[in-house]
């Protein structure tokens, strides 16, 4: 697939918010461990996969058979489950051309606990993400980085095939990758080119033709190279949210970012913007991935106006997603966003609105936000966070029409605990 980039334009400079989008090919996993088997193929996403009712069930979109990473519900086979129990293999590589710069502690210490607190955040403590480093120090690989021939876009073969056979070689005498449901390979961040020029990290999800170590392929793999530090003094406390971002992947999220930048979903998903504040998932990624239930999602599939109550996506509990199904595999998804939880950066709390459609391929643009104020510039000015769409929340008294379809959405009022009520209307 072709690589997508992201940028921003900030106060006198501009960003490269970039990472390629994952490889996505079928391999199997078992539903009962998430851990990586060659038996039959389960359904990914959550660790069980409830009986779906008629409620929600016409608002389970989905794509045809091809599309890459595709939005639709449920998640297809390969990737890895997203609730219960996930351990994650943690490996610090580096090269003699780049021999690790620090201690391997460090480089591990830039991503965790922060990730792992970041997932427990936003999955109100349903994916219970477990970091392990057996091996403490830099991993040596035989090879100079040059000769990889990793570069951006770079397909599995050959390079990264190589890479990650000689990653199993020099750990697999101290690691049983049997034991683990996924892997992080930081590499030692003078490998390659700054993140400021191009972005390297990738994720190879449910990648069947992975290279196997005991027993297992190592088919969903997330890598990260150089730091993404813009200079603005938030390394420290934002550097890690490419690893969630990644991760995202390998939970079979798509990116959402296209070839002209994040401004089709802004910094209302990770998986659009990973620079930079911190940000959370859509509502409909938590649907997916098993964090919402059935019951905290209203499906509007009749005509007429029908009255909803909602709250806050960051809170746990209560009704958290209305979605009017347009089609087979599009429609509109209503939430409620405030600065709470892992949304940091929300400069204008209030109702989101956006088509999802699951026919598009991941960085191709899967997702559109709708703005509740076009060319308004935004309600910030934090850096790497895409203004224009930060006000993108519609407030009591405002309306969201859409004239394609007739759907209406129209906020009628929050209460004093921030739960907000709303009226769809439907042709």
């Amino acid at each position: 697939m072709q690589p997508s980039s992201r940028r921003i334009r900030g106060p006198g400079r501009a960003a490269v918010l970039a990472s390629m989008t994952a490889l996505t090919l079928a391999v199997a996993t078992s539903a009962g461990t998430g851990r990586l088997s060659h038996g039959t193929p389960h359904t990914a996403g959550p660790a069980a996969q409830p009986t779906r009712g008629a409620t929600v069930g016409p608002c389970m979109i989905s794509g045809t058979l091809g599309v890459q990473m595709s939005e639709g519900m449920p998640t297809p086979p390969g990737y890895t489950r997203s609730t219960g129990t996930v351990r994650a293999l943690n490996l610090m590589i580096d090269f003699p051309d780049a021999p690790g710069e620090g201690t391997a502690a460090e480089r591990l210490a830039e991503f965790f606990p922060q990730t792992e607190k970041w997932f427990s955040t936003s999955s109100y403590g349903r994916l219970d993400y477990r970091p392990e480093a057996p091996i403490a120090d830099w991993l040596r690989m035989p090879r100079t980085f040059k000769e990889y021939g990793i570069e951006r876009g770079a397909p599995f073969d050959p390079g990264y095939r190589q890479l990650v056979e000689d990653i199993v070689t020099a750990a697999d005498p101290e690691v049983d990758f049997g034991a683990y449901d996924l892997v992080n390979v930081l590499t030692t961040p003078n490998a390659g080119p700054s993140a400021l020029d191009t972005v390297l990290s990738v994720t190879f999800a449910g990648n069947h033709e992975a290279p196997v170590a005991d027993g297992v392929p190592v088919s969903n793999a997330s890598f990260v190279y150089s730091r993404q530090d813009d200079g603005s003094g938030s390394y420290e406390e934002t550097g890690y949210r490419v690893l969630p971002h990644e991760n995202g992947h390998v939970f079979g999220l798509p990116d959402l970012y296209t070839h002209e930048g994040g401004g089709a979903v802004g910094h209302w998903d990770i998986m659009s913007e990973d620079w930079g504040a911190n940000n959370d998932f859509l509502g409909w990624h938590k649907w997916k991935l098993g964090w919402l239930d059935d019951n905290q999602v209203s499906c509007v599939t009749g005509s007429g106006t029908v009255e909803y109550t909602l709250t806050p996506l960051a809170r746990e509990g209560g009704p958290k997603l209305v979605f009017v199904p347009l089609d087979g595999r599009t429609g509109i998804a209503v939430e409620v966003r405030t600065g709470e939880g892992n949304d940091e950066a929300v400069c204008k709390a209030g109702v989101l609105v956006y088509r999802i459609d699951a026919e598009v391929d991941t960085g191709r643009g899967p997702v559109t936000v709708y703005d509740s104020g076009d060319d308004s510039g935004g309600c910030t000015r934090r850096p790497n966070v895409h203004a224009e769409l930060s006000d993108a929340p519609f407030t009591a008294g405002e309306t969201f029409k859409d004239q394609e379809s007739g759907v209406q959405v129209t906020v009628d009022r929050v209460d004093l605990s921030g739960k907000y009520t709303v009226r769809v209307t439907r042709s």
